[in-house]
This record gives structure tokens, sequence and C-alpha cells, in this order.
């Protein structure tokens, strides 16, 4: 029979001590330690990640606010200037008509 090198690994990690109960006991111990350290390294993980994705968060709603507030500003001066426009415009009607009635009172008085 043939064995590979990780089964042979196996073979004797597993079968290590197994005669030998205090051994056995401090395979074992060894055993649910990295289980443990494992888990611990799993949870750090998983914290680094939460803050990670919390700060994150926190950079994308500022950036969100900021550009709310650009939006606006954007949408006061639109409103402003089309405000200033539609005045200029009705400014612009009432010169015309008054220019009108100027130039039909020097036609009738013979101005050309």
């Amino acid at each position: 029979m043939r064995m590979t090198y990780v089964s042979l690994a196996h073979l004797i990690v597993k079968d290590c001590g197994k005669d030998d109960p205090d051994l056995k006991e401090e395979m074992e111990k060894q055993y649910v330690d990295l289980l443990s350290e494992e888990l611990r390294l799993h949870d750090a993980v998983g914290k680094q990640q939460s803050q990670h994705m919390n700060i994150t968060l926190r950079e994308a709603r500022k950036s969100a606010s900021e550009y709310r507030k650009e939006a606006e500003k954007c949408d006061v001066a639109t409103e402003t200037c089309e405000g200033a426009r539609e005045r200029a415009a009705l400014l612009l009607t009432r010169e015309k008509k008054i220019t009108a009635l100027w130039e039909r009172r020097a036609k009738l008085l013979g101005w050309e």
C-alpha cells in the first residue's frame, strides 16, 4: 500500500499519543487551542472589516451630504437667476412699450 505524505502525516498526528493519556490530553488541548486561535482570528478579521465598512459608510454619507448641500446651492442660484431673467424680460417689455409710445408721439408731431 502506497501512502502520500499528507495521509501519512495525518495518520502520525492522529495516532500520536493514543496510548499515553497525558500526551493524548495535551494533543487535544493543542488542537482546541488552535481552533480557539482560529476563531479569535476570524473574530478579529470580522471586527476589522466591520470597522472599515463603518468608516466607508460614514465617508459616503458625508460626501452625499456635501453633494446635497452643493445641489441646494445650485438650485437657489438657478431660482435667483430665473427670477432676475423674468424681471429683466418684464422691464424690457415695458421699455419697448414706452419707446413705441414716444415714437408714435414723435411721428404725430412730425419727427422722423
